[in-house]
């Protein structure tokens, strides 16, 4: 047994609003060998839904040690702590307490999009912020302070006061909800560490394909070795396809949309005699519904490629969007000339629009997939674009770029149809050039390289700083070989390489007079151009969603009463 070991840890219940408090007075730190912080919005609204239900979200490990006076980051918060003699350095619970103090933190909640919540009283749920202030819809940062909830709806809203007492019962149950803290003391911060390991490498949930192949392992398939036919699918894809590495949870969503609409349906019956007729493929194999479901995904991810400009999996706004086209492609391998046409259009205002007007993701995807009818190509396709699918397309955003982020990896495909060329000697990234980098461990943060090394003060996360540059080592630089092209590079070929990359002679000489700011806001206009006719193209807003005409009625009888009716 190791000598070093820690006492009985302190286990008491924290009210929220303290640990709140405690957070923006500083007292909460994060060690270093801590994660970055993951959660992303959808993570946080499950959070507030769990605690405004009652539900338990799980402990606290705090390691109780001083700390100096610092500036600290947390999320999106930023405070000149003071030095505590005992401060809370977060152990365990990391994602919990930074995405509750930053979605109750006015400044917080509302400029950084993973923390931007809202409670909306007329459907008690939990959604994003709407454009235009409604007085049903609170921010979770009034909510949580009593005055502002007060003066909410006493001054600023008093035509929702027959709300008030479903506002009070909620910012109650916020304020109030205990969490389990186990507080440790000890010194040794090589024990801490190997308490974090073990609690996040011991005991670890599985995820819902996991769960599924437990449940239904092919026969004969009974060796201790773990196997899940969603990993051999993905290999699948990836290999003949160069679509890139699909997770798991993905691939099993396209399976089960492929069999039915409804994809968050009980997965421990999927292949049960009581559930078979229920499905779109009665009475298959589980063997047949992998081997299905694996050509309805290729299916779709050539659709993606070859019509839609998504290159790659990791350039696709949201992967839901791939499971309702699985689902699709599933029923109607070979659609129409006109309903495929349509269907890029619907792919593109989804993704422009993103899945917070059905809600959230798994809404969206259950709607948008159930929308999809055996035998029924071109009533599926206009069941897809009507509402809220119709709705005016907002343009992306250009200066809050992150690879990460929905509306960058449309302005990346938009960049990406310009077919980028290389810097150095002229000829065009092909799909290869993107599978090379991905799949050696890349991001795709790793296939766009910075302009500029260090952006002016506000210009920090502008897609303009950001450019197609698979083939320079890092401290080479784009800059340099703007400034110093090849010597091969021709005129002609240099004014193509610059174009397919949305720049320009005077960009070019901007950088070299030293203008970083003009730099920035001329590439960030073409930039915005290019991404409008883009889309424009793509998801041809304001156009007649018309079915193909042999799908319409225009049978001898009805022109003849129109005749008749005209004379």
């Amino acid at each position: 047994m190791s000598s070093r070991s820690i006492t009985q840890p302190n286990a008491q219940t924290i009210p929220l609003v303290d640990l709140v408090n405690q957070v923006q007075r500083g007292r909460v730190r994060i060690p270093e060998f801590q994660r970055l912080f993951r959660w992303q919005w959808e993570d946080v609204r499950r959070l507030f839904d769990s605690i405004v239900k009652g539900y338990p979200i799980g402990n606290l490990l705090l390691w109780q040690r001083p700390a100096e006076a610092t500036h600290i980051e947390l999320g999106a918060l930023e405070l000149d702590a003071p030095a505590f003699p005992e401060a809370w350095w977060v152990v365990d619970g990391q994602q919990r307490l930074i995405s509750v103090a930053n979605t109750v933190h006015a400044r917080a909640g509302a400029t950084d999009e993973r923390f931007e919540l809202a409670f909306d009283l007329r459907t008690n749920e939990f959604r994003r912020p709407p454009q235009m202030e409604d007085g049903y819809i609170i921010p979770l940062p009034v909510l949580f302070d009593l005055a502002s909830l007060v003066q909410w709806f006493v001054s600023d809203h008093p035509e929702a006061k027959d709300k008030l007492p479903i506002a009070s019962e909620v910012t109650k149950a916020i304020r109030e909800f205990s969490v389990p803290v186990y507080i440790v003391e000890q010194q040794d911060e090589a024990v801490l560490r190997d308490i974090f390991n073990r609690m996040n490498n011991y005991g670890k949930r599985l995820s819902r394909a996991e769960v599924f192949s437990a449940l239904h392992r092919a026969q004969g398939r009974r060796s201790a070795e773990p196997h899940s036919p969603f990993a051999d699918i993905a290999e699948l894809i990836d290999h003949e396809q160069g679509f890139g590495r699909l997770d798991d949870d993905t691939v099993l969503r396209a399976v089960l949309a492929r069999r039915g609409g409804d994809v968050t349906r009980d997965i421990h019956l999927e292949f049960s005699s009581s559930t078979a007729q229920a499905r779109d493929f009665a009475n298959e194999t589980e063997e047949s519904a992998y081997r299905e479901g694996a050509a309805a995904i290729a299916r779709a991810v050539a659709f993606l490629q070859e019509h839609l400009h998504v290159p790659h999996f990791a350039f696709l706004p949201y992967r839901y969007l791939l499971v309702v086209l699985a689902r699709f492609f599933a029923h109607f391998p070979e659609p129409s000339v006109r309903n495929r046409d349509l269907l890029r259009r619907w792919f593109w205002r989804a993704a422009i629009l993103g899945p917070d007007v059905f809600g959230s993701w798994t809404p969206a995807m259950r709607m948008l997939a159930t929308r999809i009818v055996a035998g029924d190509e071109t009533g599926s396709v206009q069941r897809l674009l009507a509402s809220p699918i119709d709705r005016a397309l907002p343009p992306p955003r250009l200066t809050h770029f992150r690879t990460n982020k929905a509306g960058s990896r449309i302005i990346l495909c938009a960049l990406w149809s310009l077919g980028p060329r290389s810097f150095l000697n002229g000829d065009p990234y092909l799909q290869i050039d993107l599978i090379e980098e991905l799949s050696a461990g890349g991001t795709l943060a790793s296939v766009v390289s910075r302009v500029l090394r260090r952006e002016p003060e506000g210009y920090e996360h502008w897609a303009a700083n950001r450019i197609f540059a698979m083939d320079l080592e890092p401290a080479g630089g784009v800059r340099e070989l703007l400034a110093m092209p090849p010597i091969a590079l021709t005129a002609a070929m240099r004014e193509e390489v610059l174009a397919s990359h949305a720049l320009d002679g005077q960009l070019v000489a901007a950088l070299l007079r030293d203008d970083p700011k003009g730099f920035l806001e001329g590439r960030q206009q073409l930039i915005q151009q290019v991404s409008a006719t883009f889309l424009s193209q793509m998801a041809e807003e304001g156009f007649e969603d018309t079915p193909p005409l042999d799908s319409l009625d225009l049978d001898d009888e009805d022109h003849g009463e129109r005749d008749d009716a005209v004379g």
